[in-house]
């Protein structure tokens, strides 16, 4: 009896400090909610919405009711119309499209010389060697988006021609940029970097102050000069450094044992880095000044985590996702670096493709200073 009572009192007192423990208290409630909301809405790995480009140089009536099939299916939704090839590429390597449909000026002298437009003609040559009608060029940095558009190539033909899709009917050729073997390293190993970033730089830094706190090293700074914003920028600068360690030894490894090559400038790869490095040190001391202990600092680390990896675009397609969660997802300094990393990486894109992205994470890192500059206070209570 003497054991229980003892047991009891223990177990009292847990739950009357679980109790005034606030943060903690809400973090317990709030994360499987979170967790329930992110896995039931916002995976789907039925790709639907792509948003595509369309170049038709055909303008024709057969044009833009091949165009309208392709919508119609609500895989891809053609977001912008273009007027040459060159532009089309250049969108793709922005991340402004996914894909680009092309019609060729000779598209109804195509069609017409298929074999699907003559199938009360006998078989000949001729009908054998037909042209595609078009062709998609495809980002493949995600190969769930380079299925789903595959998968086009045949359906809204078919349907044109009242013919099954094994039917030989005419086809858009299909050519998948950046990722032509459609390897699933070669989508990871860049995003591995935001996700890898994230964890460990919010880590450090939502415990940073907290420590100060927990190691009695705050009265010493309060008999100091040093002011908040110094003490926030002191903070950071190390780690840093240990971020751009982090990318280089990712990216090596990855170049190395998976043969992921690095396409784009390493000088517009470092200024992305360090710019989302920036933005989660940032995030790490706002988070520092609201927990009151390492553990509180840690759960809120995975409160940001979790989302990063399946919002932003690492594990799931990004298009694939409901609107709610896409602007969930654009909150996230993550999901801004999954673009920017695989556009350099992948598809040699330079910073006036970035600049969005840049402009974004800027001012994501530069509110987080000013947020955790103003909550710090150099005192004890």
């Amino acid at each position: 009896m003497t054991s229980l009572r003892r047991i009891w009192a223990i177990l009292r007192k847990e739950l009357v400090q679980l109790r005034r423990d606030r943060t903690t208290a809400a973090l317990i409630l709030m994360i499987p909610q979170i967790q329930l909301i992110l896995f039931g809405y916002a995976i789907n790995t039925n790709v639907r919405h792509i948003p595509v480009a369309v170049v038709d140089q055909s303008r024709t009536g057969l044009s833009r009711a091949l165009i309208q099939m392709v919508e119609a299916t609500q895989v891809v939704d053609v977001t912008l119309r273009l007027p040459t090839v060159q532009e089309a590429r250049r969108a793709v390597r922005a991340s402004r499209v996914r894909a680009v449909l092309i019609l060729p000026p000779d598209l109804d002298a195509r069609v017409a010389r298929s074999p699907a437009a003559n199938m009360g003609q006998p078989d000949s040559t001729e009908f054998a060697s037909a042209r595609p009608v078009g062709q998609w060029i495809v980002d493949a940095s995600d190969t769930m988006v380079a299925g789903a558009i595959k998968g086009l190539r045949l359906m809204p033909l078919a349907e044109l021609f009242r013919q099954p899709p094994n039917r030989q009917v005419p086809t858009c050729e299909v050519a998948l940029f950046s990722n032509p073997e459609q390897r699933t390293e070669v989508n990871v190993v860049p995003g591995l970097v935001g996700i890898i970033l994230t964890m460990t730089m919010i880590m450090f830094t939502s415990a940073a102050i907290v420590r100060e706190r927990e190691r009695g090293n705050m009265e010493m700074l309060i008999n100091t000069p040093v002011r908040p914003i110094e003490l926030m920028l002191g903070k950071i600068v190390p780690y840093m450094g240990i971020g751009l360690v982090q990318m280089a030894i990712i990216l090596s490894l990855g170049h190395v044992l998976f043969n992921v090559p690095v396409a784009g400038s390493l000088w517009v790869l470092l200024a992305i880095t360090l710019l989302f490095i920036l933005a989660s040190l940032s995030l790490g001391l706002v988070f520092s000044t609201f927990a009151k202990s390492q553990l509180q600092a840690m759960q809120l680390t995975v409160f940001v985590l979790l989302p990063s990896i399946l919002l932003s675009g690492f594990m799931f397609p990004y298009d694939g996702m409901p609107k709610p969660a896409q602007w969930i997802a654009n909150v996230l300094p993550a999901t801004h670096l999954m673009t920017m990393i695989r556009g350099v990486v992948l598809r040699d894109a330079w910073i006036e493709d970035l600049a969005g992205g840049m402009i974004w994470m800027g001012g994501f890192a530069a509110l987080g200073l000013l947020v955790a500059t103003l909550r710090f206070r150099k005192r004890l209570d």
